[in-house]
């Protein structure tokens, strides 16, 4: 008997989202090389994250910018993304931000239940100009958000002036330390970094587990691989979770 082959019979299955939200400082102290390292190394970014993607995994990248707070771009596949500039103007309220972030994480329609452990990342130079302290306890400690992964850059005053004490609230709780830019250039390390540590979990055998930062390169050393695929480190052990069950 001779079997004929029907594809419709057959679906591809659909690739799991590994969510990351972009908390990006855009006030008027991030003019001049700091906004246009911001803006080439989350372009750079986005390339490796479309080289990286497979049939199994996709990585769902989201801007919110504060000064002021919006959502610039919202979940998209990064070899969706057509990214544009970011501009500078306002001030720093970081605050709105993360209220923006924590509803688009509550969000099933938008952070599906089937999607991965979500990384998020604070970028800012300075300290915030609004309420956020609530928020961002609120952020850390409450609901889904609680259970993202948090990284944090502090470029110049906002690694070594008061607003540093924001970004290490930001990240208490996680394998990470606040990562310093002493200037624009660094900013382009830490991307690297942060690519590098996210694409690691797509590649492991449970990317819902974070990398340690000791078994990555340092972000002050180096380059990220180019078109290269990267190889797996070791991941910091969390409880395991049946697919679909994360969240």
């Amino acid at each position: 008997m001779t079997t004929i082959f029907n594809a419709s019979e057959f679906t591809a299955s659909k690739a799991k989202p590994l969510p990351i939200v972009l908390l990006l400082d855009t006030s008027g102290s991030m003019s001049g090389q700091k906004i246009a390292s911001l803006n080439s190394a989350v372009r750079k970014m986005l390339v490796t994250f479309t080289k990286e993607a497979s049939q199994a995994n996709e990585f769902l990248v989201s801007i919110i910018t504060f000064g002021p707070a919006k959502l610039a771009l919202p979940p998209t596949p990064a070899s969706e993304v057509h990214f544009k500039d970011l501009p500078i103007t306002g001030m720093t309220p970081l605050g709105e931000a993360i209220d923006l972030a924590k509803q688009l994480i509550e969000d099933r329609e938008q952070t599906p239940s089937r999607a991965y452990r979500p990384l998020v990342v604070l970028v800012s130079d300075g300290q915030p100009t609004d309420s956020w302290k609530a928020k961002l306890d609120d952020f850390v400690t409450n609901g889904r958000s609680a259970k993202c992964d948090r990284m944090a850059l502090g470029i110049e005053e906002g690694y070594t002036g008061p607003g540093r004490a924001t970004l290490d609230r930001f990240v208490e709780g996680t394998e990470h330390q606040v990562f310093g830019a002493q200037d624009a250039g660094e900013i382009h390390n830490f991307f690297r970094f942060v690519t590098m540590s996210v694409v690691t979990r797509s590649l492991s055998q449970d990317p819902n587990a974070v990398p340690k930062d000791a078994v990555l390169q340092s972000p002050r050393a180096g380059t990220l691989a180019g078109a290269a695929p990267i190889a797996p480190a070791a991941s910091a052990p969390i409880a395991s979770t049946p697919e679909d069950s994360y969240w």
